[in-house]
């Protein structure tokens, strides 16, 4: 599961993207620079198709180290001199659509920020715990207003339920991802929310238990 259908309200998220193993870089011998995980928006869907050895590829050809790549949906590990995630995001946006010719929006988190994302517990322990229920987690570039996030919330149903903690939303699907109707409701259409990159939250707990805060 890669996206947030708020674009393309047809894109159906019930893939389950193959995973590709790399050779995870040592501890000890990760540089001492800040270190990031890039979340890329639509990455293998539809004709936006591209290996991780090229993506890993097009990463390296900017000013970063520690560069590796975490299953086929847009998940770069990288280190970096810049503190700066803002400017980092405006680089690799540029380099990318330069490079594959199409835009990507791409959502930074630190190591420490996604390892937060994997411990918050955005719902009740028996939905958390349910086997048939699945959780994502969604990246925006700025959390959303009041109004957006309470109006998020309020589009829950029998199926779905929402939760909104900083820049990060939660679904909590109760059935399978593509036979819920909610992102098609007039009710969400008419939040017009931004775009964002979302994940199965069992991917972001692999990452956090793959690439710990330094």
């Amino acid at each position: 599961m890669d996206e947030f259908p708020f674009r393309n309200w047809r894109t159906a998220p019930d893939r389950v993207p193959k995973f590709f193993v790399v050779p995870i870089p040592p501890a000890a011998k990760l540089s001492a620079m800040p270190h990031y995980i890039a979340f890329l928006r639509g990455m293998n869907l539809g004709n936006r198709r591209v290996t991780m050895d090229r993506l890993r590829g097009h990463f390296e050809e900017l000013p970063f180290a520690d560069v590796t790549t975490f299953i086929a949906s847009g998940n770069v590990i990288f280190s970096s001199k810049s503190a700066d995630p803002r400017k980092l995001t405006d680089l690799i946006q540029r380099h990318l659509a330069k490079s594959l010719g199409y835009g990507v929006d791409t959502f930074l988190r630190t190591r420490a920020e996604v390892a937060a994302v994997a411990a918050f517990k955005p719902f009740a322990a028996a939905d958390l715990a349910h086997p048939d229920h699945t959780i994502y987690a969604g990246f925006v570039a700025d959390a959303l207003s009041p109004a957006q996030a309470r109006g998020l919330v309020a589009c829950r149903t029998e199926i779905d339920d929402f939760c909104v903690e900083g820049r990060e939303y939660y679904w909590l699907c109760r059935t399978k991802s593509n036979e819920s109707k909610v992102w098609a409701s007039p009710a969400m259409r008419a939040l017009k929310l931004p775009s964002s990159s979302m994940r199965n939250l069992t991917t972001i707990r692999k990452l956090a238990a793959l690439y710990k805060p330094a």
